[in-house]
């Protein structure tokens, strides 16, 4: 009877910590939220503070400025665990430009993935609209993130910040 007892203590032992390796190698793995927090807020700033010119390499052509939501889904290094590692950045956006119309439902936006090299200068890479987009979308993430890529925003709440700050920018431009 104490060796089945302490047969299945030990194997509970066993079992509870393959389970902990387990999680504790997922979550290791997986970027943290705090570094995704840092990174969208990276990104919306580069975004948000290109000029007019780069923002018509990215494909917007206006004369307001650029309210954006991003979220991140990859990085690379893929093992990064700090912003100061990451190189790249890849990303969902939506971006809202002012001016046309105070409404961000009516507004002019632009959205997908892009990828951002976090650098100085950064540079921000969109693929091109049109046919062969998810080619085009294909070549420029990794596969890793290939699936990540073509879904939409998993969190409404960067969206709905940037549809707050839209609503402030386009209330104090009046």
């Amino acid at each position: 009877m104490i060796k089945t007892r302490r047969g299945r203590i030990a194997a509970i032992v066993t079992l509870a910590g393959v389970v902990l390796a387990g999680v504790t190698f997922l979550v290791a793995r997986q970027p943290s939220s705090k570094l995704n927090e840092e990174l969208a807020a990276q990104v919306t700033l580069i975004l948000e503070q290109a000029s007019p010119g780069e923002h018509h390499a990215h494909g917007h052509s206006f004369d307001s400025r650029v309210v954006c939501a991003v979220e991140p889904f990859g990085t690379e290094p893929p093992d990064a665990t700090s912003l100061v590692q990451v190189r790249w950045v890849y990303a969902r956006h939506m971006c809202a430009i002012t001016g046309e119309s105070p409404d961000w439902a009516e507004s002019v936006r632009a959205s997908g993935p892009i990828a951002v090299k976090i650098d100085i200068p950064p540079e921000v890479r969109v693929p091109k609209a049109g046919p062969g987009y998810p080619d085009r979308v294909r070549q420029l993430i990794p596969a890793r993130y290939h699936k990540l890529a073509f879904e939409d925003f998993q969190d409404d709440s960067a969206i709905e910040a940037a549809r707050e700050r839209f609503a402030l920018v386009s209330s104090t431009a009046k």
